[in-house]
């Protein structure tokens, strides 16, 4: 049985400790941390804090008192609905020193790897059909050629991945963060996972959005209603930006030597979401190397990742990866390479009518008002210097210039010939010797 939660089916609560899946030394060794780091001490609180139905967490409560691990204390919580409340007896505290020397994780029960692979399926990027209406308004700031648009809609909706390339300044961050937006729906992001005994953290709140918590209300008659699992979080779908800084080691399971856990790499953080590479060429790895580390997963929508034994097991790998570079892809991949990117887009510079347009759009957004005499001179004797090459990025940048000249000098924000100079002297370096 599933909830639906947008159009994301999601995850329902373990009616048992047995539907939990993890084995019951585990969860109760997380049950005896969490009360030992966070001192909580009633049965909703824990509740909350281990992620699982209320009357789970009594059951655990009730099997760690058999055990003499935890004792009631003969207090009832007057702001708690009158509650028990429950204190680690030294058989506990001993218990919890020891599970904590072995793993420092405590607090949400890990989500076992087989339930997750499952939810990856029911809210896989794969799943998702845009419309070129939705890719339109997310991209709705932005001057496209419509060709454009033609090649991004079957490559969003594929969920295979793309490579952009094209000259710098010209809008490959900005599609990118439109693709991003087009997806708009949510979906649930395990606080961590486990495999073998081993827990991964994946739920970050860096690159995951807010969280949407849902909570068991012990007063509720319709405890199920609409709730979902809460080992899971409710996010948008998640996007991870990589620039120069990505490097092979950040694919990897990171090992925490002090916590003995595991945190999960970029691209399983980013599973239903996007995975962007941006500006490849300019990592220390060649992009050849990053490409071949992604051969695999690009075509088996599977990951292997290892732990620190050396042990490898298999993930699932369901992210949209764009990678953008102002490189030609023949200058920087092999074809065996270039066969496995689905798709392979130019982003080219503007059409003198549409830098115009953007000109114009910049222009009003910045409250600069518009002067044909400039514009004329813009075009007819400072453009040709440079081929008559146009960029997205130019627009903006020649008008903060003017904004800033007409600031400093103290007079109204103005378009002349003569700031057109001054604003295209910093746009180009002149080549110069200099002495040294």
């Amino acid at each position: 049985m599933n909830v639906m939660a947008t159009n994301v089916l999601a995850p329902v609560p373990a009616k048992s400790l047995q539907e939990v899946g993890l084995t019951v030394v585990m969860m109760r060794d997380i049950l005896l941390k969490t009360m030992f780091r966070t001192n909580m001490d009633t049965a909703t609180g824990l509740s909350r804090l281990i992620a699982l139905p209320l009357t789970l967490t009594q059951e655990l409560i009730d099997m760690c008192r058999a055990q003499r691990l935890v004792e009631a204390t003969g207090t009832l919580h007057a702001n708690s609905g009158g509650e028990m409340g429950y204190q680690l007896a030294d058989a506990g505290k001993a218990r919890a020193l020891d599970a904590l020397s072995q793993s420092e994780y405590y607090g949400a029960m890990p989500v076992p790897l087989a339930q997750y692979r499952e939810q990856t399926t029911r809210q896989s990027i794969r799943n998702i059909q845009l419309t070129r209406d939705q890719l339109t308004s997310a991209m709705g700031h932005l001057i496209l050629p419509p060709t454009l648009l033609d090649q991004l809609g079957p490559a969003v909706s594929s969920g295979r991945s793309i490579l952009m390339y094209g000259p710098p300044g010209n809008g490959k961050s900005s599609i990118s963060n439109g693709i991003r937006d087009a997806l708009g729906d949510k979906i649930y992001i395990p606080r961590a996972v486990e495999y073998a005994g081993q827990v991964i953290t994946v739920y970050d709140p860096i690159v995951h959005s807010a969280a949407t918590e849902s909570v068991d209300d012990p007063n509720s008659l319709r405890k199920s209603g609409n709730r979902f699992d809460n080992r899971y979080v409710l996010c948008e779908r998640p996007t991870v930006i990589t620039g120069g800084e990505l490097s092979l080691d950040m694919l990897d399971l990171t090992y925490n030597p002090t916590a003995r856990t595991y945190t999960a790499p970029l691209q399983m953080k980013s599973s239903g979401g996007v995975f962007i590479v941006d500006d490849l060429g300019r990592q220390a790895e060649p992009p050849q190397k990053l490409v071949n580390r992604w051969i695999v997963p690009l075509e088996e929508s599977r990951d292997i990742l290892a732990l620190q034994s050396g042990e490898k097991f298999e993930v699932p790998f369901d992210t949209l990866v764009i990678f953008s570079t102002n490189f030609h892809p023949n200058q920087i991949f092999d074809k065996a390479a270039l066969r496995r990117i689905f798709f392979k887009i130019k982003i080219d510079g503007p059409s003198q009518q549409d830098f115009l347009k953007i000109f114009a759009l910049v222009a009003k957004k910045k409250k600069m008002p518009l002067n044909e005499a400039a514009l004329i001179y813009l075009l007819k004797t400072k453009y040709p210097t440079i081929d008559n090459v146009y960029a997205n990025y130019q627009p903006v940048f020649l008008i903060d210039q003017m904004i800033a000249i007409c600031e400093f000098e103290g007079i109204p924000y103005q378009m002349t010939p003569e700031l057109i100079d001054r604003a295209w002297a910093n746009m180009f370096v002149r080549e110069e010797a200099i002495q040294h």
